[in-house]
């Protein structure tokens, strides 16, 4: 857990970031999952989801350290994320990212998520958040 909360606190600022307390919660909710990717011998980022709802699942954070960014792990995170809430038969995925983090957004615009609302004062810093989601297409 601790190597977890050290990339979560190296991915986000305070007050943004999780404490321990908060990353345990949520990693050991029986309704949520964790992702952990690997490179050269060491975790370089994870993502953990949670099922909201009989419909939707919820990416609670989607972390990947500096060095391994553009390469395919967010991607991959998401990916099997996604296929996780589609096999349990959801439809819809729903994330929160700073309403600062343009980075974050135009990554997962790329991927079919949109913006539909934003939240103020949404993290301990004070700072807002775009809500964004993705619906899954019946057919898959």
């Amino acid at each position: 857990m601790k190597t977890l909360l050290k990339i979560d606190q190296e991915c986000f600022p305070p007050g943004v970031s999780y404490n321990l307390e908060e990353l345990t919660e949520f990693v050991r909710h029986p309704s949520s999952r964790t992702w952990v990717v690997e490179a050269e011998g060491a975790v370089g980022g994870f993502l953990i989801a949670h099922r909201d709802s009989p419909a939707s699942a919820h990416i609670i954070t989607i972390d990947v350290l500096e060095k391994w960014r553009r390469q395919g792990m967010g991607n991959l995170l998401i990916y099997v994320a996604e296929n996780w809430a589609i096999r349990r038969g959801l439809r819809r995925m729903v994330l929160e990212t700073s309403e600062q983090n343009s980075a974050a957004q135009r990554f997962y615009r790329a991927r079919g998520y949109r913006h539909v609302r934003t939240i103020p004062h949404y993290y301990s810093d004070g700072s807002a958040a775009w809500v964004m989601t993705k619906d899954f297409d019946a057919a898959r």
